[in-house]
């Protein structure tokens, strides 16, 4: 059985509040249909993400996590309004991230990345995710430089501007292999490239329940990655880094 760590998926439970974005409402995904799905692999564990369509609320995630277990960590949509405390309190309870959501943000989204990313990384040690259009990061490149750590999602989108991905790895960026059907290009060709600059940046995701992509998640997009790359890059990319990057100690 192939040992995965997720490091990108969403939970979407109607008990709590969603919020529609762009005219968009997701179907229901909750933690008994995602590990349902996943059943054929070995998982060690992995990262809710939350959705624009969820907006601040962190109580789907803490009731989520509490279902998967220990090996299970969130990313949050960074909240200007948090304390310190709340910080400090959400990470006891597994929030190990936060998000900015570029692709469908705002500039507000924008100018808080740099501050807000230090300030959580100062605190309790937690890195900085992006959703972005790769074509779109020459214009922030400056502030993403900025920030302590950073993991950029679905290996960057589009093949324009991924040069600016890989100059991001270059200072120390990961990126997640997730979201193959959101992609206008190879993805293997790209993780190829990633993986020359540094064989530690790259880390799977499923994207599950794919809200929005042309084409979902499909267990083939698993065997791409066996198929095209050896097994000590394999390792690294469905687990090895991920448990590096969220700090998941067995």
């Amino acid at each position: 059985m192939l040992k995965l760590f997720d490091a990108i998926f969403h939970i979407i439970d109607y008990r709590f509040p969603i919020i529609e974005n762009q005219g968009y409402l997701p179907p229901q995904f909750l933690p008994s249909d995602y590990l349902k799905f996943m059943s054929r692999y070995e998982l060690l564990g992995g990262t809710v993400v939350s959705g624009s369509f969820q907006g601040f609320d962190t109580q789907y995630l803490i009731s989520a996590l509490s279902v998967l277990g220990k090996h299970y960590v969130g990313v949050i949509n960074y909240n200007p309004h948090y304390t310190d405390l709340d910080i400090i309190n959400l990470d006891k309870l597994g929030v190990k991230a936060i998000r900015f959501n570029v692709k469908r943000g705002t500039k507000d989204v924008i100018d808080l990345i740099e501050y807000a990313s230090k300030r959580v990384f100062d605190l309790v040690n937690w890195h900085s995710e992006i959703y972005i259009d790769s074509k779109d990061i020459h214009s922030i490149k400056d502030k993403l430089l900025k920030i302590p750590r950073l993991a950029i999602d679905h290996l960057g989108l589009s093949k324009e501007g991924f040069n600016d991905v890989l100059s991001l790895v270059e200072k120390g960026a990961y990126v997640k292999a997730s979201g193959f059907g959101r992609l206008d290009f190879d993805p293997v060709w790209a993780i190829k490239q990633i993986l020359a600059i540094n064989e530690n940046a790259c880390v799977f995701g499923s994207d599950l329940p794919s809200t929005r992509a042309q084409r979902p998640f499909l267990p083939s997009d698993i065997e791409l990655i066996n198929n095209n790359f050896d097994n000590s890059h394999s390792k690294k990319i469905f687990y090895e880094n991920a448990l590096k990057l969220y700090k998941i100690n067995f």
